[in-house]
């Protein structure tokens, strides 16, 4: 399969802070779905695309992410020439900008023109879905506009609706609205952009030359007066991450079965890092139900409606609702945990019971001991 396309991917959005969960990790590299990380989403979309050339930017707390990429082997992007590229933020500058923008654009530069493809998929790492960008990118170029953009219509579920699209009949783009009180449009930017790699290059320079440094989507669906930028809606199911509530809400709908069928089994794998690990063990007096539970796990208590993470242990008497709980966390006898969010390497000691609730969940940070 050949796409005339590169990939970037945006593994940061400074409007998007999901508190203890992206303190010690990049957004892209938040854990999700039991055993992935919110970017392998994008990149498995890039990849089963046909796309050889990603891009991934990293404006901070890139360790975690870096080590969950690696050579880019898990997605057939360790190669010769091109494959995975990670650019952190500041490659030749001596200057930090405190703004936590890119404060030197030269490194995005060198990447676009070491590359000769056609066009480039630019995107954030805040959406989650399953899809390829061939039909997007033929699109885009019977369009004959600058820049398309994706857009859905179920933002307003998702709390903070972000970049609201003022559509034409034809498709075009006359307004756009960030985060707006009321929205006039259902249309919801999915922070999913094309634009022709020469026409990106201009674009850039003319940021540089202009000592501009914010590279982002929303700075290019700003341009709308200026430039032509077609909306084309994607109808599939999505899930937007801009908030811890939004986080949970997510993780909640992976129990719904279409949900998972259509991320997990429509026929495009999504890839991530292969960690393997023994099955779990369920103990004679365990009681799961409609949770997904990961490899390595040990479960001698209650679980119903959560997330495990691999290598979870909950031990008896412990009773786990409506809860998301990362890999390798402790969980002592006698807890009880409804609404809560455990980063990893939590230990949780005997008889704590923590109860949240569905629009604020409790959100204990990486390593904590309660």
């Amino acid at each position: 399969m050949f796409i005339n396309a590169m990939g970037l991917i945006l593994a940061d959005h400074k409007r998007i802070q999901l508190g203890e969960l992206s303190r010690p990790r990049a957004l892209a590299a938040i854990p999700f779905a039991g055993r992935y990380r919110i970017i392998d989403f994008m990149l498995s979309n890039m990849v089963n695309s046909g796309m050889t050339s990603v891009g991934v930017i990293a404006l901070h707390k890139y360790k975690s992410l870096m080590d969950h990429l690696g050579t880019g082997s898990s997605w057939d992007l360790d190669r010769k020439n091109k494959g995975l590229s990670l650019l952190p933020p500041y490659i030749n500058s001596v200057n930090i900008n405190d703004g936590g923008e890119i404060d030197d654009l030269s490194g995005l530069l060198d990447f676009f023109r070491a590359n000769r493809r056609r066009y480039v998929v630019i995107a954030n790492s805040n959406v989650v879905f399953n899809a390829t960008f061939n039909d997007f990118v033929a699109r885009h170029e019977e369009s004959g506009a600058d820049i398309s953009v994706l857009y859905n219509r179920d933002g307003m579920k998702y709390g903070s609706p972000g970049a609201i699209l003022g559509v034409d009949r034809k498709g075009w783009v006359k307004d756009v609205l960030f985060n707006p009180p009321k929205p006039v449009s259902s249309r919801c930017s999915m922070g999913v952009i094309i634009i022709e790699r020469e026409r990106l290059l201009d674009l850039v320079n003319e940021d540089v030359a202009r000592g501009e440094h914010d590279f982002s989507v929303e700075n290019f669906l700003r341009r709308y007066v200026e430039l032509k930028i077609f909306a084309m809606e994607y109808k599939e199911v999505l899930l937007r991450i801009n908030s811890i509530q939004t986080y949970f809400s997510s993780t909640m709908d992976l129990l719904d079965e279409r949900t998972r069928q259509d991320l997990f089994w429509s026929g495009l794998p999504v890839f991530t890092k292969v960690k393997d690990e023994a099955p779990t063990l369920y103990g004679s007096k365990n009681r799961a139900e409609n949770s997904l539970i990961s490899d390595g796990c040990l479960i001698n208590g209650a679980v119903s409606n959560s997330m495990l993470f691999r290598g979870v242990t909950v031990s008896a008497h412990a009773t786990i609702k409506n809860s998301i709980i990362m890999q390798d966390t402790y969980i002592s006898e006698g807890v009880v945990l409804e609404n809560v969010i455990l980063d990893k390497n939590c230990v949780i000691r005997p008889g704590i019971k923590l109860v949240g609730q569905k629009e604020f969940p409790v959100v204990i940070g990486k390593g904590a001991i309660v």
